[in-house]
């Protein structure tokens, strides 16, 4: 089962890096200025087709993955439709944002652990260590939509795309590494080979 649920995660991971690859490659493929705008089609038809593959292998379809899919459909489509690239570079801050508010209303208003019903299975913490885990991993998420915007704002727009593709999966190490020293520490690590699930990273290096 453990080989299995692996390999999956595998496959997973391979899914969720083709819609950007696809978004990454047609940008710097095709000559400005409507470069962006062939690669914002590319991203919608790369995110349509990671939600079929999910679907076709009879995979579950997270929450984070159809909001992801409807916020690059919207903010792709009116990309597209208005020709600025305004409403594709928001979109990681949306998706961060909306994470770190999905993650801290749980915890206040609904007094539910998100992190904890993902990962109960594989670390044992007491309350307040997970507690700490998600008002983290929100600050993640908003410190990644924030540098999203910075960088949108204050340089062209194949360092964006470039950041785009690199930058999250920098943010995405940097923060699980934190998350295992900090579990390691306190010795609440169940299963130190234990993955991250694809669903609390942030969002940066996705489509």
């Amino acid at each position: 089962m453990r080989t299995h649920n692996r390999r999956w995660s595998h496959v997973n991971q391979l899914l969720d890096f083709l819609p950007i690859a696809f978004f990454v490659a047609v940008f710097f493929s095709t000559a400005a200025p409507d470069n962006i705008l062939w690669a914002t089609a590319a991203l919608m038809a790369g995110v349509t087709s990671q939600l079929a593959a999910y679907w076709l292998l009879k995979k579950p379809i997270t929450g984070q993955l159809k909001f992801t899919f409807w916020a690059s459909i919207i903010l792709g489509g009116l990309t597209l439709v208005l020709r600025d690239a305004t409403f594709i570079q928001w979109k990681p801050t949306v998706v961060n944002w909306m994470l770190a508010l999905v993650l801290l209303g749980s915890d206040l208003f609904a007094n539910k652990n998100l992190l904890k019903s993902l990962l109960g299975q594989q670390l044992q913490a007491p309350d307040n260590v997970w507690r700490n885990l998600n008002f983290g991993w929100s600050a993640g998420f908003i410190l990644a939509g924030i540098l999203n915007l910075l960088v949108a704002w204050n340089f062209s727009m194949e360092f964006w795309v470039t950041y785009k593709l690199l930058g999250g999966f920098g943010l995405t190490l940097l923060y699980i590494i934190l998350t295992v020293v900090y579990l390691a520490r306190l010795g609440h690590l169940k299963d130190p080979q234990a993955d991250m699930p694809a669903e609390i990273t942030p969002n940066d290096h996705k489509p």
